[in-house]
């Protein structure tokens, strides 16, 4: 059973909202999840050790809140590279912080992240609720995947 940590910054609540649909997700797949807004992580010791990640900020004006862009800067010096991840968030208009996110995670961070993002203007409407769970379940089984090829790995000779 691995843990996955889901790290987000909200602005009115939708994106901590749908955090713990994510972590619900992760733990109804049976692995653990710790849900934990970016501000309260202030160092990389307290980012690494978790086995899979899943960040998310809430769009506001094209951007993604200034807590995710400091806690992404942070994330470069965990050692994160090969972990499972995903990006979420919510959004008004646009949603591109969900995108950048993403983005970080596959290539500045070098994370083995789902294919996409969970892209929610809110959890509550249009199948929102299952989405969330949904994409729990999707990083649960990442988790669980990339950590049968590790054990591969090591019993081959």
């Amino acid at each position: 059973m691995g843990t996955i940590l889901v790290a987000y910054a909200s602005r009115t609540g939708e994106t901590l909202a749908i955090a713990e649909l994510i972590a619900e997700g992760v733990r109804l797949a049976g692995h653990k999840a710790e849900v934990r807004s970016v501000a309260a992580v202030k160092t990389a010791a307290e980012l690494a050790g978790f086995d899979g990640y899943a960040f998310g900020s809430a769009t506001y004006h094209g951007e993604m809140l200034p807590a995710m862009k400091t806690f992404l800067f942070l994330a470069e010096t965990a050692g994160l590279e090969g972990k499972p991840g995903g990006a979420f968030g919510a959004f008004g208009w646009s949603g591109e912080a969900n995108d950048r996110i993403h983005q970080t995670m596959k290539h500045a961070l070098k994370m083995s992240v789902a294919p996409d993002p969970l892209r929610l203007k809110s959890s509550r409407l249009g199948g929102g609720l299952q989405m969330a769970q949904e994409y729990g379940r999707q990083l649960a089984r990442k988790l669980e995947t990339q950590a049968g090829s590790s054990k591969g790995a090591e019993e081959a000779p």
